[in-house]
């Protein structure tokens, strides 16, 4: 049978206190309940740690080197406690955050100084994927999705929403004609994405329902790849918010059928393992980025 804690902690308690009524009063605990768990410990081990008489209790030689190895493990948990106390209020260690590359670099890295600047015993590390991750697989700590999620033993945050838009640059509108109704886009050239092609269904009332479904001219797996294509005067394109505000901002990219545009919020959110206590890293990460993105002008759904 195996020795607990509680036993080694009743052992280590009688001989500093020098009784067991003592020890017993130390721990909150009955006199009975002590003396048994004395007893249990003895028996587990095989041996008398303590000469009992009616005055004093005095250390066997067998009880001199358990006595060692009960402070050193007492004090080992002690210690583990401790750190995790600290850790509650100072978070530390290695945190693996994963993100599609676009929401990584428009969402994500600009509040990373920040970030620091808080919690600078946080070792981040940033990964990019534009394509549902395993998290087990890929031995990540925090995953940003966008778009619905699917059915998951994982757990999730909702951060907000950001809404999507079909976009150009006034170089290419100039040069090709700023379409005015759905079937202009018929001579225009339409920058999709390679897969999912759920993503190739833009936000535009027509005949067949809110979505349209394109079929793009040039394709590419990266929103990143195709806002840079759309910035180049490359073609339209449907991206969302949270990647473009700048750019429209700025007058970059523009606007397209404004009035045929159907709302179409993408919600966002952040998944990580189903763990019964959540890491401090974790939490505060959550709670960091979920601050910093409700002060964001295209985020949806957080104010």
């Amino acid at each position: 049978m195996k020795t607990s804690l509680d036993e080694y902690l009743a052992f280590r308690t009688v001989v500093d206190s020098g009784s067991i009524t003592a020890a017993a009063a130390q721990l909150g605990q009955t006199v009975s309940g002590v003396s048994r768990a004395l007893t249990r410990l003895e028996e587990k081990l095989g041996t008398t740690l303590l000469n009992r008489t009616t005055r004093r209790l005095t250390l066997t030689e067998e009880g001199h080197s358990v006595l060692g190895h009960a402070r050193a493990i007492l004090a080992a948990v002690d210690e583990a406690e401790e750190q995790v106390a600290v850790r509650r209020l100072r978070p530390a260690g290695r945190l693996r955050v994963n993100a599609a590359a676009p929401f990584m670099l428009h969402a994500v890295v600009p509040e990373i100084a920040a970030f620091h600047a808080r919690y600078p015993e946080i070792e981040l590390e940033l990964n990019t994927n534009d394509l549902v991750i395993d998290l087990l697989e890929e031995d990540t700590d925090v995953a940003i999705r966008i778009g619905t999620l699917r059915d998951s033993t994982l757990r999730a945050r909702a951060l907000g929403a950001s809404v999507l838009r079909v976009l150009a640059s006034p170089d290419y509108l100039k040069a090709a004609g700023r379409p005015r109704e759905l079937d202009d886009l018929a001579a225009h050239r339409l920058l999709g994405f390679n897969q999912p092609d759920s993503l190739n269904q833009w936000p535009l009332r027509g005949p067949h329902g809110d979505r349209l479904r394109i079929v793009p001219s040039l394709r590419a797996s990266s929103g990143e790849t195709l806002r840079q294509l759309a910035l180049s005067g490359a073609g339209i394109v449907c991206l969302s918010d949270f990647m473009t505000q700048a750019d429209r901002r700025d007058g970059r990219l523009v606007q397209v059928l404004p009035r045929d545009t159907v709302e179409v919020l993408q919600p966002i959110h952040a998944v990580y393992y189903r763990n019964t206590q959540l890491s401090p890293r974790i939490a505060c990460f959550l709670d960091f980025l979920s601050e910093r993105l409700a002060a964001q002008a295209w985020i949806v759904g957080l104010r």
